[in-house]
This record gives C-alpha cells, sequence and structure tokens, in this order.
C-alpha cells in the first residue's frame, strides 16, 4: 500500500466521495441510492484515506446502539483497489470502536443469490476480514438481495 493517512471527513469533502461513489457503477449505480449515501457521508461518522493529498476512499459508520455498528457505505476510487485502503479504512473503523465496547460490526451488501461479479469480489472482502455471512433477505427489493455480514469484535 502506497502510503496513505486516514483521517475525519472535512467539511465540504462530501461532493468528492460522491464523486468517488459515481466512478464506480458496477456497485454504485442505483441513483436513489447514491443520493442517500451522500446524505450519509456529510450526517455520519465519515474517515477518508488520503494519498498524496488526493481522496482515494472512505468509510461511513453508522453506530446503532452500544452494542453494534455498522458499515453504511465504504468506497475506494477506480484505480486504486487492491492496494489495502479499503483493509485500511475497515482495521481503522475497528480500532475506533474497541474503545466504545461495540461488539458487532455488520456490512450490508449485494447477496450470493444474484449471480454479479463485482459483489462476489466484495463479499470476499469482507470474508478476509472476518466477516461472516448472517442473512440474505430483500431489505432491498425483490431483485436486489441484501446479504447482511458480521463480526464479533474482541
Amino acid at each position: 500500500m502506497e502510503k496513505g493517512r486516514i483521517r475525519p471527513l472535512r467539511e465540504g469533502e462530501g461532493a468528492e466521495c460522491e464523486r468517488i461513489l459515481r466512478g464506480l457503477p458496477d456497485w454504485f449505480g442505483i441513483e436513489e441510492a447514491i443520493v442517500s449515501y451522500r446524505r450519509d457521508i456529510d450526517s455520519m461518522e465519515t474517515y477518508v484515506m488520503e494519498v498524496e493529498n488526493e481522496l482515494v476512499g472512505f468509510l461511513t459508520l453508522k453506530t446503532h446502539n452500544r452494542y453494534s455498528a455498522e458499515i453504511q457505505v465504504i468506497a475506494v476510487r477506480n484505480g486504486h483497489h487492491g492496494k489495502g485502503y479499503g483493509r485500511a479504512l475497515v482495521e481503522h473503523a475497528e480500532r475506533l470502536l474497541e474503545p466504545r465496547s461495540v461488539e458487532f460490526f455488520q456490512v450490508k451488501t449485494v447477496g450470493p443469490s444474484l449471480d454479479n461479479e463485482p459483489y462476489a469480489r466484495t463479499r470476499g472482502f469482507y470474508l478476509k476480514l472476518g466477516f461472516r455471512p448472517l442473512e440474505e433477505n430483500r431489505l432491498w427489493g425483490e431483485d436486489n438481495p441484501c446479504l447482511i455480514m458480521v463480526k464479533r469484535l474482541p
């Protein structure tokens, strides 16, 4: 991984995070979802990965209650995949959650009942980080299966 630093989102950087989402149509191709994620980026706890003064990725964290938190949205700019930035963002979030005594970390992604190669890679990414499939449901509609993956934090 090229040397990068993770820091909190600064005011006005939500637009750049939205550009990252729009640059990843294989994962973020539903306009309503992008608009919703943009609101979340601006209103929830968001961290960015900065490499040589370029914002290359971000993670938005949603705390549900004292026991659980979720990756609301995570994205790494096209052309920067496979460099460890996503892993670093997730591990950063986990380190933030430890002193908060959060026990369960979750993420929702497209489930395996939809044959989709980009999302198969996404599920593999989360599996490597220790997340495990809990349930596939129809939260996002009949044509968009939602897989809830969870990880128990120390």
